[in-house]
């Protein structure tokens, strides 16, 4: 069996936490920064950063095209925070016009940028996850999105639930932060910040691996 080798978007953002969660979850795992070593890659993981930032940065490098071709292709892919606003279809943003971000349009859902509110705001609660097993998984909101709309083919696999921690968000009870359309999966959160737990980044190899396997037996 092929062992899948996993690129994560190496323009800014939490890459070394990703690369090492990877390589604990069973795949090789290399950054990716340029045209070639995208070609080369079964997945990709774009993780949190500055989206706008992000999306400036793909241009520079000229990513944004060969990315957004392979993801139309059927490149798995996962995205955490703004990984999620770069897969989405559509990106709400006060305040700017026109938007700073130009999403991949990987997933069809439209997410709220900074939804949670600024850093200040950040906070952590333990969500349950539709297929991850072994109890709730803990999540980190950093400046985060969250989903406000998502097309018919699109599992929801996760929301905020009441009262997270007793913080008094009420208005983020219910908001959905992690989804999944095909062989893309975006969460709101940072599970890359969680220490000892990589239940997300074997749920995404799984998804690797499976779509390895589908080719090899074409």
């Amino acid at each position: 069996m092929t062992k899948p080798l996993i690129g994560v978007l190496a323009l800014q953002g939490g890459v070394a936490e990703h690369l090492a969660a990877l390589e604990r979850s069973g795949a090789d795992a290399r950054p990716v920064r340029r045209p070639e070593e995208l070609a080369a890659v079964h997945g990709i993981v774009v993780p949190g950063g500055e989206s706008t930032t992000m999306t400036r940065l793909l241009d520079t490098f000229e990513l944004y095209e060969p990315l957004r071709e392979r993801l139309a292709a059927g490149l798995p892919a996962y995205g955490s925070c703004a990984g999620m606003i770069m897969l989405s279809g559509e990106v709400l943003d006060e305040g700017r016009k026109p938007p700073a971000v130009r999403p991949l349009g990987a997933l069809d859902i439209v997410v709220r940028r900074n939804a949670f509110g600024r850093q200040v705001d950040s906070f952590e609660t333990d969500l349950d996850f539709a297929g991850i097993p072994d109890g709730p998984v803990h999540a980190v909101f950093i400046r985060a999105p969250w989903v406000e709309k998502v097309g018919a083919d699109v599992e929801v696999l996760a929301t905020v639930p009441d009262d997270p921690d007793n913080t008094g968000r009420n208005e983020a009870a219910g908001r959905i932060v992690a989804v999944q359309q095909g062989p893309v999966l975006a969460t709101s959160f940072h599970p890359e910040l969680v220490g000892g737990d990589e239940r997300v980044h074997r749920y995404f190899v799984k998804i690797v691996q499976a779509r390895l396997n589908t080719a090899a037996q074409a």
